[in-house]
């Protein structure tokens, strides 16, 4: 297996249709974070029980958020990416 330079390249999980990516920019305490997506609006997110206790969401972690029909400015958090998966989008320009 040849090292190509580009730190072990993984195939990342990109956004469904109806997901943005989000930087996790303020924890708001009972299970919901504060939100600046992709496409520039600021949204708060709620953290599903399924990832409670299981994937622990900082701030300035990267993860995918699938914005409410009905209320525009939250969403739910769908994926956390770790730091190394981060750093790889920004390297490929899918994140700032």
């Amino acid at each position: 297996m040849s090292d190509d330079g580009d730190g072990g390249r993984k195939n990342l999980r990109m956004p469904d249709d109806d997901e943005v990516f989000a930087t996790v920019t303020n924890m708001l305490g009972a299970n919901r974070v504060k939100v600046r997506c992709a496409d520039g609006t600021e949204r708060t997110a709620r953290i599903p029980g399924k990832m409670q206790k299981r994937i622990w969401i900082r701030e300035d972690d990267v993860v995918l958020v699938e914005p409410w029909d009905w209320q525009d400015e939250k969403a739910d958090i769908t994926w956390r990416y770790e730091k190394s998966e981060a750093d790889q989008l920004r390297r490929e320009g899918h994140i700032q």
